[in-house]
């Protein structure tokens, strides 16, 4: 099982290229998966289906991608993710790099944290690598 980052990523790009149908020099760490990759939401099913495949792990629902956040008024309101849902998606997301997305908590830019890199922390913290 690949266990070094350079491992995880090589077997992430495998992934996307293969359930995307991308080519490989589109996959780059920092390319977003909706906007940059094409994906959809039903894309986002198969590939957590491969990556549990591909690495052996279990991926429960939402702990990749954000699950019921978003339906929740307590983490919601006007469009923005409110400090509580903030606090609460980098709780249960310690993969995804949040940076400028602190400033300005719109959940129509949520999109733009789901990057290829955050897919290769979320399996390197899964496997232990």
């Amino acid at each position: 099982m690949p266990t070094t980052q350079d491992e995880i990523y090589k077997k992430v790009e495998e992934t996307l290229i293969e359930a995307l149908g991308v080519d490989e020099d589109e996959v780059t760490p920092e390319k977003t998966l909706m906007g940059d990759l094409g994906a959809e939401s039903i894309d986002f099913l198969d590939i957590v289906f491969r990556l549990e495949k591909t690495f052996g792990i279990k991926i429960p629902p939402g702990d990749l991608f954000p699950d019921n956040i978003l339906n929740n008024p307590e983490f919601v309101s006007d469009g923005k993710l409110t400090e509580t849902g903030l606090a609460k998606m980098k709780e249960s997301m310690p993969h995804v790099e949040f940076g400028q997305f602190d400033q300005d908590p719109d959940v129509s830019k949520l999109q733009e944290l789901f990057k290829v890199q955050t897919i290769v922390n979320y399996v390197q913290n899964k496997v232990g690598g």
